[in-house]
Formats: C-alpha cells, sequence, structure tokens
C-alpha cells in the first residue's frame, strides 16, 4: 500500500504541471529570425508556463501551412497582402491583428569582388549577370523588389536575369556567397550579413514595408498566443525588434 501511495502522490503531483505547461508555435516571417529568437527567452521569463517553438519561412508559405491544417497559434507576414489573404480565408482572429515593425528594401552586392553597382540603373549593364529575388508568388520581398523594378520600367528588362529565391534569407546567401552579382533584401538583412554583403541603393517605389501579426484563428493556446503578441508590442520587445534594425510600426 505503502508503494501504492507514494506512486499516486507522484502521479498527482505531475499532473498539475502537466495540464498547466503551454508550448505555442510562432510562424513568422525568415527576415524576423534573429530578431524573435532573442525575444524567445524574455518572453517566457515573464510567462511561467509557456514556451515558444518557431517555424521560419517566407510568409506565402507559412499562409499555405496554416491553410492545411499545421497547428500553429502566431502568424507574423511581411507584408500586409500575405495577412489579408489570411483573414479572407478566415485563419486568424481579425480582432487581434497589430502592426508591430517597420522595415525597408535594399540592393546589395558582394562585398568582396562585386562589379561595383551604384543603382537600380546598372543592374542592365553586361557586368551584372545573374540577380537574386524573392519568388513573388510566395516570398513577399519578391513583391516589394517587383514594385520597385515596375516602377523604374526594369522588370521586363532584367527578368532574364533572374535568380529565384524561396525566401529574403536565401537572397541574401546567394549574395554572401557571391554566386550572384546583386539582390534585394531587407535592410535587416542586410545588417545581420556582416561584411560579406554591401548596399549599394535603398530603391524607392515600393510599398512600405510593414509587418503585420495575429493569433491563428484555430489555435488551441489563444490566451498565450496573445500574450506573446502584446509582449512583441511592449516597450521591452520593442527594443529587442529596433537592435536588430526594425523600425517603429
Amino acid at each position: 500500500m505503502r508503494s501504492f501511495s507514494a506512486a499516486s502522490l507522484v502521479l498527482a503531483l505531475a499532473l498539475p504541471v502537466a495540464s498547466w505547461a503551454q508550448q505555442i508555435t510562432v510562424s513568422a516571417a525568415a527576415s524576423l529570425t534573429d530578431a524573435f529568437k532573442e525575444l524567445a527567452p524574455r518572453f517566457e521569463a515573464g510567462t511561467p508556463g509557456v514556451t515558444v517553438r518557431f517555424n521560419f519561412a517566407a510568409s506565402g508559405v507559412l499562409l499555405q501551412q496554416i491553410s492545411q491544417g499545421a497547428p500553429v497559434d502566431v502568424f507574423a507576414s511581411a507584408d500586409q497582402e500575405t495577412m489579408n489573404r489570411a483573414a479572407t480565408q478566415q485563419l486568424i482572429d481579425g480582432a487581434t491583428r497589430k502592426n508591430f515593425v517597420t522595415n525597408s528594401l535594399v540592393l546589395v552586392e558582394p562585398a568582396h569582388g562585386g562589379v561595383g553597382i551604384k543603382g537600380l540603373a546598372d543592374l542592365g549593364g553586361a557586368a551584372v549577370k545573374r540577380i537574386a529575388i524573392g519568388k513573388t508568388a510566395t516570398v513577399p520581398v519578391g513583391r516589394y523588389t517587383k514594385e520597385v523594378l515596375d516602377a523604374a520600367k526594369l522588370w521586363t528588362v532584367l527578368e532574364p536575369k533572374f535568380v529565384q529565391a524561396d525566401s529574403v534569407r536565401q537572397v541574401l546567401d546567394y549574395v554572401g556567397r557571391s554566386e550572384v552579382d546583386a539582390g534585394f533584401v531587407y535592410r535587416t538583412d542586410a545588417a545581420i550579413a556582416g561584411d560579406k554583403v554591401k548596399i549599394v541603393a535603398s530603391p524607392q517605389g515600393a510599398t512600405p514595408v510593414s509587418y503585420p501579426i495575429a493569433v491563428v484563428a484555430d489555435s488551441r493556446n489563444k490566451a498565450a498566443a496573445a500574450d506573446f503578441i502584446a509582449f512583441v508590442n511592449s516597450e521591452p520587445g520593442q527594443r529587442v525588434l529596433a537592435r536588430h534594425g526594425f523600425g517603429m510600426p
């Protein structure tokens, strides 16, 4: 009886902890990788019993996963268009949607051995043979790039040189490894590349880069998901995001 009672006590003590502990899954745009990884332990420290798991990819890819039933609690997109599609498909709780940071598009080239690009017009030169861009169907930075190049009447001219990338981080990798002559990324991504890439222009003509975040409609941990969004928008959360180069919403 004594051993049975001891086992029962252990089980009784374990059950409340198991029921209390929660894990939320945050699907976030690839450009948020470093900032959100720094945010997570700070959020967890202030929210006992809740842990955060991340899924980083292009915003369009994340939306596809959510629409196919992936168990996600929070969705953070690098553009309004993707989040609008999520809202239209009733995949998010619209009341929880908030804009939380801004960014900007930049043109970069390899820091060492680049061809010496000065601006958009140089992309049409013979020295530039390969230009990395995000896939316009799924990668927001690709759509921002198209807007800029359309405004400059360069999209069709440059299209044969494009190397399609699955995310903004892949564009950054292509440029950093000198596999292409130029690429379009966010300013925050260029900053984390250190001495591998060089910003050569900050082109105008695109929709302002604004990031929305929302609780996923089918989340099973909506309260914890809302707490994460509140932390992202709090002063401590915004300080972390600012250190990674993001602007205020």
